[in-house]
């Protein structure tokens, strides 16, 4: 990527001011300045024209993730709060979609440090994990699932046994053909 912006370069308290008042969105790129003069006076003030470029990037960046959670929140709402192989399937691509974002830019730039390579393959990474997981999750989920209702048929054959309503032998007989138990 090419240099990094003046916003970048700026301490952290005055960086995350400037994050403050991109969200709050009510000020002009020249009232921003003027708020950031008078807040830190002894500190560097970005140019209108580094501080426009940040709020572009700013922006996209906050529409991506507020897209990612409509679209979570319609999910949630329709398939309840339980975590089940849908919404573990939105997450694993919310994170694949974000990782590709940040590929594609890095692709545009015309030099793209180690650094940077290291980042987008760390993501990638991360992205094949949530995958995973969420594969790994859908299975134990099953597996409980299974294991509970195995549990519930043998207390009702338990109770049927008990009764005495169906003879010993033919309730094995069931058992071992229908369970294997």
């Amino acid at each position: 990527m090419g240099r990094k912006s003046t916003i970048h370069k700026l301490e952290p308290e005055v960086r995350s001011y400037i994050e403050k008042l991109l969200r709050a969105d009510q000020l002009t790129l020249d009232e921003m300045i003027a708020e950031l003069q008078q807040k830190f006076p002894s500190n560097e003030t970005p140019s209108r024209s580094s501080l426009h470029r940040y709020q572009k990037g700013f922006n996209e960046m906050t529409n991506s993730l507020r897209e990612i959670e409509t679209a979570s929140r319609i999910l949630v709402d329709e398939l309840g709060d339980s975590v089940d192989d849908k919404s573990g399937a939105l997450l694993a691509q919310a994170v694949t979609t974000l990782a590709t974002r940040a590929a594609f830019k890095a692709h545009e730039s015309e030099d793209i440090t180690i650094k940077e390579i290291s980042f987008l393959a760390k993501a990638a990474k991360e992205a094949m994990q949530a995958r995973q997981l969420s594969f790994k999750e859908r299975q134990e989920i099953e597996k409980a699932a299974r294991e509970k209702l195995l549990r519930e048929q043998k207390e009702k054959l338990d109770e049927l046994e008990k009764t005495g309503e169906v003879p010993a032998e033919m309730l094995a007989k069931v058992i071992k053909a229908a369970y294997d138990l």
